[in-house]
């Protein structure tokens, strides 16, 4: 762990006055997982559970994201999405999307047949399509610098390379410290530095169940990891592709399937698949952790969710393998595509929650614990997608959940 730092001890102090510092970053630059590695679409809230957190934060969130966008000068397109049904037994579910998202409050929804589809899309097939027009793109890195611009300019301090490896309470009151115990939880990095806070909030992606028990509260849920690797449309083919392209999902299947993004800088994303990774921070097929590895297929979870969907995991590890196994998925709406129009490109790692029934947690989750530690902090325990679209609608909501849950 470290001994304690002999410098003064940085204080956090959420919604307190003075600095407040974001401690969570191991990296040395923001952005650098999830959010730098995600297709980049602002979703407009179609497939959620009308209710749940995940539709209203959606709705709101692209909303706010739009107008933070045209605030900062953020570039950004709004190309809209066509979700296409290329058989018939997929038409009834395309309707109860469409149905799904009027619940919601998605706008500018519609239903489209084959001439309105090659209409938007000249090079796509299809019988029936729910047309989107409010779903865009930008690039969340750019947006997730600009919000640190913001904290900082607030008088925020962000510390990056700062791994954490523990939480405490204080012993004893800082020698340096003129505030005693106004913050007495420690927390401490790889390098044995330190800091002292009066609350925490930890938003951890790949590691929010590690965090979570670091502070002392429940591991539940997992978090499980799965690699998504991308095709890329040739250059000289991108213009096959006008807006984002999906398939009707699959309900007993637990992804979205391979879809077609277009980028802010003019590529077009093909995928992703969806494999386990054998490392939380896995971008490559090689990548392997030990004991993430372990911890991962130990985890009664994890193979309850495997034997539920095993046919579906092996096509996926097939497509995986096999560049034709791809293409051909993508032939169903585009059949112009050829393997000899795609190069394989880059890859995400998705943090999937995971309870130990094999479900995968669907919604966000936030929690804290009990004990000292534990009432003194809040966990965003699962932001899965469209967390990036959702992020300021999320924010808005962790703040009024800090000032409930401390009193503030």
């Amino acid at each position: 762990m470290g001994r304690r730092a002999r410098r003064p001890p940085v204080r956090v102090a959420a919604g307190a006055d003075g600095p407040c510092v974001s401690p969570q970053h191991k990296e040395r630059e923001l952005a650098h997982h999830q959010t730098g590695h995600n297709s980049g679409v602002i979703h407009s809230g179609i497939y959620y559970t009308p209710g749940s957190l995940k539709a209203k934060l959606c709705v709101q969130g692209a909303a706010l994201c739009y107008e933070y966008c045209d605030k900062k000068g953020i570039p950004y397109k709004q190309c809209g999405k066509l979700i296409v049904a290329v058989k018939q037994d997929e038409i009834p579910r395309l309707k109860a999307l469409y149905e799904r998202g009027l619940q919601n409050n998605v706008r500018g929804l519609k239903l489209i047949g084959p001439k309105e589809i090659q209409a938007k899309e000249p090079f796509c097939r299809g019988l029936m399509a729910l047309d989107s027009p409010y779903t865009g793109i930008v690039n969340y890195k750019q947006v997730a610098q600009s919000y640190a611009e913001d904290f900082q300019e607030a008088g925020g301090t962000i510390l990056t390379d700062f791994e954490v490896t523990g939480m405490e309470m204080a012993k004893e009151s800082p020698s340096e410290s003129e505030d005693g115990l106004n913050y007495p939880v420690i927390v401490r990095n790889s390098k044995g530095e330190e800091i002292y806070c009066r609350h925490i909030v930890t938003c951890a992606g790949l590691y929010s169940d590690r965090l979570s028990e670091i502070s002392g509260c429940s591991p539940e849920p997992r978090i499980v990891p799965f690699r998504g690797d991308y095709l890329v449309l040739k250059p000289e083919k991108s213009y096959m592709v006008k807006g984002n392209i999906y398939p009707v999902p699959n309900p007993r299947f637990p992804f979205l399937g391979f879809h077609f993004t277009p980028r802010m800088d003019g590529s077009v994303w093909l995928g992703p698949n969806a494999v386990l990774a054998f490392k939380r921070e896995g971008y490559k097929l090689l990548d392997f952790s030990a004991g993430e590895f372990l911890d991962a297929v130990t985890y009664s979870g994890l193979w309850r969710l495997v034997l539920r969907n095993l046919s579906y995991g092996l096509s996926e590890v097939y497509r995986a393998c096999f560049l034709s196994a791809q293409v051909k998925e993508l032939q169903k709406f585009i059949p112009e595509v050829t393997v000899n129009d795609v190069l394989r490109g880059p890859s995400g790692v998705r943090a999937q929650a995971l309870d130990s029934d094999g479900n995968l947690v669907d919604d966000f989750v936030f929690d804290g614990g009990s004990g000292d530690i534990g009432s003194r902090i809040l966990h965003v325990r699962n932001a899965p997608s469209p967390a990036a679209t959702s992020s300021l609608a999320i924010a808005k909501m962790i703040a009024d959940e800090v000032k409930q849950r401390f009193e503030l």
